[in-house]
């Protein structure tokens, strides 16, 4: 299994018909890659204060399966699929364990998928930089799968 950061969602993470708001894939899949590159020893706050950079968000593409629902219970899962010289394109899925639960089905049900590349910028001029080597090289320590098991 991918990295996979557990998650429930709340009122504010529901529309008028009491559905995940569609755009909140993306948060909630903010947080499931924050938390893997912490989990890999990359900490974003001080990473900025020793090199003077930061990831932003340069390009995404999401396609919805299913609607979560107040309550459930999600995974975000986070693989890196290209490692660049100033970006990295992450595949990310979020998937529901109530709904597996719910259905009767063999692992959680696939709610969200896509990908996002983040780029490494100068935090200052916000120009494209590269990425730092002690970035680029803890990710290549995981270049087989680049994933780490799940842990409740």
């Amino acid at each position: 299994m991918s990295y996979a950061f557990p998650l429930r969602v709340y009122w504010e993470d529901t529309d008028a018909g009491g559905i995940v708001f569609y755009a909140n894939y993306l948060k909630f899949m903010e947080r499931g890659r924050t938390e893997w590159l912490r989990s890999l020893g990359v900490e974003q706050r001080k990473l900025r204060e020793e090199t003077g950079g930061q990831f932003v968000v340069s390009e995404t593409q999401l396609k919805y399966h299913r609607p979560s629902r107040l309550d459930d219970e999600l995974l975000v899962t986070a693989d890196l699929q290209q490692l660049g010289s100033a970006s990295l394109i992450i595949g990310q899925r979020v998937l529901s364990k109530t709904e597996q639960e719910r259905t009767g089905a063999e692992a959680p049900v696939l709610l969200c998928e896509g990908t996002i590349r983040i780029g490494w910028v100068d935090a200052t001029t916000l120009r494209p930089a590269r990425i730092p080597k002690q970035v680029t090289g803890t990710l290549e320590r995981y270049s087989g799968s680049m994933t780490q098991p799940f842990k409740p």
